[in-house]
Order: structure tokens, then C-alpha cells, then sequence
């Protein structure tokens, strides 16, 4: 059961960017201190934004060891 949560939770976050991103077509471009970067459809930003969020985290779960499908295991 709690596979198939992780497998609907990015499912609804892809038709959840893909709705976004038909709807805002419009160009956008980041800001950062005194950089600028291209123009670029908001919904493409988005994308690449929550695919560096869950690389981040998938990271952060590598280096930490966690396995959240795993329970911990019981000492006899």
C-alpha cells in the first residue's frame, strides 16, 4: 500500500505541472543579487525546480542512509 503512495505522489505533481504549464505559457525570467537568467515558460522553470527538489532530497535519504520503505529492524 505505501508503494503505491510513492509511486502516486510524483504522478500527481507531473499532471499538477503539466496543468500549470499550459495555462502560464508566458516567458519568465530569475533574478538572483546581479544575475539574470534566459526567458523561459514558467511551467519549464517550475519542472526543473521540483526535479531539483526531489534529486535533493533523494540525495539527502542516499547520504543519510534512510530507507523510508525499510522499518527499523528489532533487536532479540
Amino acid at each position: 500500500m505505501i508503494r503505491l503512495v510513492f509511486a502516486l505522489v510524483p504522478a500527481v505533481w507531473v499532471i499538477a505541472i503539466a496543468i500549470i504549464a499550459v495555462q502560464n505559457a508566458t516567458p519568465v525570467s530569475i533574478q538572483f543579487l546581479n544575475l539574470q537568467s534566459i526567458a523561459i515558460p514558467f511551467g519549464v522553470l517550475l519542472a526543473f525546480c521540483v526535479a531539483a527538489g526531489m534529486l535533493a532530497a533523494a540525495l539527502v535519504l542516499l547520504v543519510l542512509g534512510g530507507n523510508p520503505l525499510r522499518s527499523p529492524r528489532r533487536q532479540k
